[in-house]
């Protein structure tokens, strides 16, 4: 079930990524986005996110990546994690 959610997602972020102008072109500018360097760009930024997202459940690294990305955090918490090579 993981592998089709992550196909799904890569499927998704492919075609948020690649329809960029059509969701623009349907969905209208965000202002947040404009400001930001516009709503094209962020729309392919979250295809671009989600694809990753959806390549990292399709081969279940999602869990290590996430433990990757709120280490600091964890040991924070737990300090008793600091002694452990975690």
């Amino acid at each position: 079930m993981q592998t089709v959610i992550g196909i799904l997602l890569l499927a998704l972020g492919f075609s948020v990524t690649y329809y960029a102008n059509w969701l623009y072109n349907n969905l209208g500018p965000v202002a947040f986005f404009e400001k930001w360097g516009g709503s094209r760009l962020w729309y392919k930024f979250i295809g671009i996110f989600v694809f990753f997202l959806g390549a990292l459940t399709t081969f279940n690294l999602i869990g290590p990546f996430l433990f990757w990305l709120f280490k600091p955090v964890i040991k924070m918490m737990y300090p008793q994690l600091n002694d452990m090579d975690v």
